[in-house]
């Protein structure tokens, strides 16, 4: 099972397991919030319908709701930041990991390698799961597989032929969706550049002025770098995946995760 948003890493990683396993041993929630837009809505369910999978809707807005009220007293005076968006996604992590033991299913995780590289997922929210299916695979990765499972299904496959991810998922901008209007680019370069600047810096283990050589800003690499860096904490606590490159973060890659060397770069 899985927490299906209408985003592209959701729908890639639904269609892979069902690919895997077939549409009648997999399971998925949506759990929209305010922020949540019609279009993300309309397009988990189109993704639901495409590879014949159960879909289930669960709202946070409860929760929402709960956990503002607690914290009340506590946050009293301070404007609302990154600890509100985190609630969000640890909302949806305790609903999903409720559904799995319940229910006996093997959670999914949904992050792919650039996010996890940067330490743009929540510890606790959608890094919970047993299993991470794009622990391995660059977001401009995910769009080049779901371009190409649209128009491949080879043998073996389970899932349904043709068009299996809706193209507005694949068209539109990334976005986690836990605050109005927001896009991952507004904290992210472009995926284009990330990407490069991060298999650089990780599959090749490049240094920061060999990797600005290639073309790329020298302070956009530093700023890679040092997320890159900070996040080790986090790669630390997630679940295992599939391997495909030559630096999986795990054995293949293992920085340590307080040290004296961060003034360096």
């Amino acid at each position: 099972m899985l927490g299906l948003s209408g985003g592209i890493d959701s729908a890639l990683t639904a269609a892979v397991a069902v690919d895997a396993l077939g549409p009648e041993r997999v399971r998925c929630v949506m759990m929209p919030s305010p922020y949540t837009s019609r279009e993300s809505l309309e397009d988990a369910a189109e993704v639901a319908r495409l590879l014949g999978i159960r879909l289930d809707s669960i709202s946070i807005d409860p929760a929402m709701t709960s956990f503002s009220g607690m914290l009340k007293n506590v946050f009293e005076g301070l404007p609302a930041d990154v600890t509100e968006e985190n609630v969000q996604a640890r909302t949806r992590g305790l609903l999903l990991m409720a559904i799995s033991n319940k229910l006996g299913y093997m959670l999914l995780t949904t992050g792919n390698k650039s996010e996890m590289s940067v330490g743009y997922a929540t510890l606790y929210g959608d890094m919970c799961g047993g299993f991470s299916v794009l622990k391995d695979i660059y977001k401009t990765t995910v769009f080049a597989l779901s371009h190409w499972r649209n128009q491949c299904r080879p043998n073996g496959f389970r899932g349904p032929a043709g068009r299996v991810i809706p193209q507005r998922v694949i068209d539109k901008p990334p976005t986690a969706e836990l605050r109005p209007n927001q896009t991952d680019q507004d904290t992210l370069p472009p995926y284009t550049e990330l990407d490069g600047i991060l298999t650089a810096l990780i599959e090749d283990e490049a240094s920061i002025e060999d990797v600005a050589k290639r073309g790329y800003d020298a302070a956009t690499v530093r700023r890679v770098w040092r997320m890159i860096d900070r996040a080790e904490y986090k790669r630390r606590q997630a679940p295992p995946g599939v391997k495909i490159t030559r630096r999986a973060f795990g054995r293949d890659r293992r920085y340590p995760i307080t040290n004296g060397f961060t003034d360096w770069v």
